[in-house]
């Protein structure tokens, strides 16, 4: 069966401190899954990853995991994905997920998952793609950051259509939502819905 579209997750191979994040990382895959989606993701079966993997399996969703050969050699694969391929690099393994998505959103995370934002987010604004970017600022994680970038807009260090090429929230359902129809795809209705 062909999902009815395929949402980049990037975000957290460790819970956090915030109970939170967890129980939003699962929200996020039981909406992808419920909605007939499918979660292309890092492949790692720890932390806010293996949430969002093992909830979006559980909601009937598509599961691809990519993962760097070194990754699986330290045990961190979840081989219960629908798909799990298994590439040389961290390079190769970001250019499949991104091949793989129609859209892309950061959950909270470290220093790889916000090098993975930038990264897809960096791509979009040099025109290599035009698929939704998005940020889940669950419990204010991004508050920061976001403050930051704003700084940069106001130093010219950036402009304000830059900006707007990604949007942030707090409602994980509400941005999902908004990412898929911005990708141009509707998946059943009721998006605001589990």
């Amino acid at each position: 069966m062909t999902p009815n579209f395929s949402l980049c997750v990037y975000c957290g191979s460790r819970p956090g401190l915030d109970p939170q994040h967890l129980a939003m990382a699962r929200t996020v895959g039981s909406w992808i899954g419920h909605h007939g989606g499918q979660l292309v993701y890092g492949g790692g079966r720890a932390g806010l990853m293996g949430e969002v993997a093992q909830a979006t399996l559980a909601a009937g969703g598509r599961v691809v995991g990519i993962i760097p050969k070194a990754l699986v050699e330290k045990e961190w694969a979840m081989h219960d994905c629908s798909e799990l391929h298994i590439v040389d690099t961290m390079h190769d393994r970001k250019r499949m997920m991104a091949e793989r998505a129609d859209a892309f959103v950061a959950l909270p995370g470290g220093i790889g998952t916000f090098e993975e934002l930038f990264e897809v987010w960096t791509w979009r604004q040099l025109g290599y793609h035009d698929k939704p970017v998005g940020i889940l600022n669950a419990g204010g994680y991004y508050d920061g950051l976001l403050s930051f970038l704003k700084t940069a807009v106001e130093q010219q260090f950036m402009s304000d259509w830059q900006m707007q090429l990604i949007q942030a929230g707090s409602e994980p359902m509400a941005l999902l939502s908004n990412l898929v129809q911005a990708a141009g795809l509707a998946p059943a209705p009721r998006l605001d819905a589990i």
